[in-house]
């Protein structure tokens, strides 16, 4: 982490280190390391969620009032840092900042007390339910349809691409309750149970061989209208709010623990390859610097709305770079299959390269293409101007 520290938050950053090497197992740690997806599987994930709850610290960014822990947003960045340099599991934000902000914002008194403590403690693990098949980036063309039917919402459709669904009893979800004049009306948010009669889920296997995505086909699913976050027909502020947090997170942390460990690597010294490296190093220390200015309040003329599609172009398209460098480091050894002899590859310890380069394919659309993002950053700067 390329930030200076404040008395303060390096006493911070060594009581996390300290909680870190009390903490986190060799087997936790491992799984932390061996993770080839965006995160890792439930089994390592959520056991290391229920030691952060204990600690306090499984849900940090929300207000202390519900069980966060009142950290500047510098502390947040230092822990952040100081989990991925550790090899700490990685934990899907689907609960904890995607559909957890929202309930703040939008829930009724009922639905927090329903949903916050399971999801503080990691008794719940939520899956979004966003894209369609035709329906990933025009988000608003969704065509998963939720019908009225007394005191039930009765659901028809499908929905693709859903992380972690095969782990998850819950699910958060765009609908269609009905057809008006734009595309982006007529939508609603509802929370619901996976486990409800009428739900399929289907694995969808990557180009890696794994199985971290799914779809979801929902025949004549009744929920009651209960579920329903925000108000009918306007779950599109919805949406678009749990997108600003979806997009919104630290970029450079995991990508300097990577980073740091290519560098240990033999062919890292050589002249040619050593240039590209300082080349993406300068990126990521760029990256840093802007985070930090984000997180000082220091981010001058840059306009508000922009900035987490910016984040996650840089972000994004950076750590692709890396991964590309990585099957390089890594030479014959990278086109070892998923559980071929560990020995062939030792760039990653007990991982695939390979794997890690076909699952970060997918970091450029995932939470919106950067085609997508960059239409926004263009439309907030000519609206800034």
């Amino acid at each position: 982490m390329r930030i200076s520290l404040t008395a303060e938050d390096a006493a911070f950053r060594d009581e996390v280190r300290e909680f870190i090497a009390n903490a986190l197992t060799p087997e936790l740690r491992e799984a932390g390391t061996r993770c080839t997806g965006i995160y890792n599987d439930y089994p390592a994930a959520n056991a290391w969620h229920r030691i952060l709850a204990a600690r306090g610290w499984s849900v940090p960014g929300w207000p202390v009032e519900h069980g966060g822990t009142g950290w500047t947003a510098i502390q947040h960045y230092i822990f952040d840092c100081e989990m991925a340099l550790a090899g700490a599991p990685r934990i899907t934000p689907n609960a904890i900042r995607m559909v957890a902000p929202v309930l703040l914002a939008f829930g009724t008194e009922e639905q927090k007390a329903r949903y916050l403590p399971a999801i503080r403690s990691g008794d719940d693990w939520w899956a979004q339910g966003y894209s369609e098949p035709g329906s990933g980036s025009d988000l608003a063309s969704l065509s998963c349809r939720a019908v009225r039917d007394g005191d039930d919402y009765v659901i028809n459709g499908s929905k693709i691409w859903t992380t972690h669904a095969h782990f998850s009893n819950r699910i958060f979800c765009l609908v269609r309750t009905a057809k008006l004049a734009k595309p982006q009306q007529g939508i609603s948010f509802l929370l619901f149970d996976l486990d409800l009669p009428g739900i399929a889920i289907r694995p969808i296997l990557s180009i890696s061989g794994e199985h971290e995505l799914n779809e979801i086909f929902f025949e004549d699913v009744r929920v009651p209208t209960s579920s329903l976050l925000g108000v009918e027909n306007d779950g599109w502020t919805v949406a678009k709010y749990l997108l600003q947090h979806e997009r919104t997170h630290g970029w450079a942390p995991l990508m300097r623990a990577r980073l740091g460990r290519m560098l240990k690597r033999p062919m890292a010294s050589e002249p040619s390859f050593r240039r590209r490296l300082a080349a993406a190093e300068i990126k990521l220390v760029a990256l840093e610097v802007m985070e930090h200015r984000l997180l000082t309040g220091d981010a001058g003329a840059l306009a508000p709305s922009a900035v987490p599609s910016m984040l996650k172009i840089l972000g994004t398209e950076l750590r692709q770079q890396l991964t590309e460098l990585a099957i390089e480091l890594e030479g014959p050894a990278a086109t070892a299959l998923p559980g071929a002899d560990e020995a062939l590859s030792d760039f990653w310890p007990g991982s695939d390269a390979m794997a890690i380069y076909l699952n970060d394919r997918a970091a450029s659309i995932y939470a919106g293409t950067n085609e997508v993002q960059r239409n926004i950053i263009a439309g907030a700067l000519l609206r800034a101007k």
